[in-house]
């Protein structure tokens, strides 16, 4: 079973995502900010799936991906905002520039983020 780390300090947002992905036999573990995360990192197994949100308190997104970009090169990550009070599509391209490789503006359509993430173990 493949586990995703999914990283977003609103717990309806993970619970989204977490049960999401749950329903097709994902393993989720779940963190509330970039730091919590980083510490389950060594968790996951190859393929290192990540989904983060930008916006968060402690340790926000963009850090976090760099940070983890640093730890496991190889990680796929998928980045999330709404946008709080920046344009999320200014977000979302940053995120990609510091290595994300998907983004997905919320709210979006679960089935979206379900391909993304079963596409990158159909090609690992």
């Amino acid at each position: 079973m493949t586990k995703v780390l999914v990283i977003d300090d609103n717990p309806a947002m993970r619970t989204i995502v977490g049960d999401t992905l749950r329903k097709d036999g994902f393993e989720v573990l779940e963190a509330e900010n970039g730091n919590r995360g980083l510490e389950q990192l060594d968790q996951l197994d190859p393929p290192k799936i990540i989904v983060t949100d930008i916006i968060m308190p402690e340790k926000e997104g963009l850090e976090t991906i760099i940070e983890i970009l640093a730890q496991c090169p190889k990680a796929y990550i998928i980045a999330m905002s709404g946008g709080g009070t920046m344009d999320k599509s200014v977000l979302l391209e940053m995120a990609r520039g510091f290595g994300a490789q998907e983004t997905l503006a919320k709210p979006f359509d679960p089935a979206v983020l379900l391909s993304l993430v079963k596409n990158q173990i159909t090609h690992h």
